[in-house]
């Protein structure tokens, strides 16, 4: 027996975070894209309890229906995972304490945190952002209003600034935004094959931004 064979193998975990009002398939997209580039064991959709700057919800899902949303877009694939990390009786969680925790509670897990491009220019701004890439690494999505150069130029300023591990993503852009749905669902519009058919049911059940 040699010494790589006591080597412990590490779990790559994908945390894709967000208020998912309502999920959609650019979610999808970017979970799968950055579980096949790099190579991760599972991704977590984490839904936000009440995220900081999202505290207003009127005329929003319910937490308890865009975790139900979540779970019936994931259901099929067995790499994505639910998670209710950020659901407790706090209401929200910074992105640091939840890396903390998890990181505390799972030695043995790397984690990879996705995001778009657009929460790059404002990364500065989050709570403790060099812990952040402490605990994690960070895969970057191209979005339209950002070149590849620019995010190129971000990616490495921001690695320097923080010493972080920041990987560019490889993934068709889908520039969908929820809140472009939302505003669909309320002024009675088709928005088929942007959700999953299971959520479009759900939403429909519910009446779910219906205003």
């Amino acid at each position: 027996m040699t010494a790589n064979d006591n080597a412990i193998v590490r779990k790559r975990v994908g945390i894709m975070g967000g208020t998912f009002d309502p999920i959609h398939i650019g979610h999808l997209i970017l979970g799968e894209s950055a579980y096949e580039q790099f190579g991760l064991d599972k991704i977590l959709f984490m839904p936000s309890g009440n995220p900081p700057h999202k505290q207003n919800r009127d005329g929003r899902a319910s937490n308890e229906e865009r975790v139900e949303m979540v779970r019936r877009a994931i259901c099929d694939n067995e790499h994505f995972k639910l998670s209710l990390e950020e659901m407790h009786e706090n209401g929200y969680n910074y992105t640091k304490e939840t890396l903390t925790r998890l990181t505390s509670e799972n030695p043995d897990t790397d984690y990879y945190f996705i995001m778009g491009a657009d929460s790059l220019t404002n990364f500065e701004t989050w709570k403790d952002p060099e812990e952040i890439c402490r605990l994690c690494t960070i895969l970057a999505a191209v979005r339209d209003h950002m070149s590849v150069t620019q995010l190129d130029e971000r990616i490495i300023y921001l690695n320097q600034k923080f010493h972080a591990d920041i990987r560019k993503m490889e993934s068709l852009n889908i520039d969908i935004s929820s809140g472009t749905i939302r505003t669909w669902v309320s002024e009675g519009k088709a928005f088929r094959y942007y959700v999953p058919d299971q959520v479009i049911e759900y939403i429909k059940e519910r009446k779910i931004y219906k205003i």
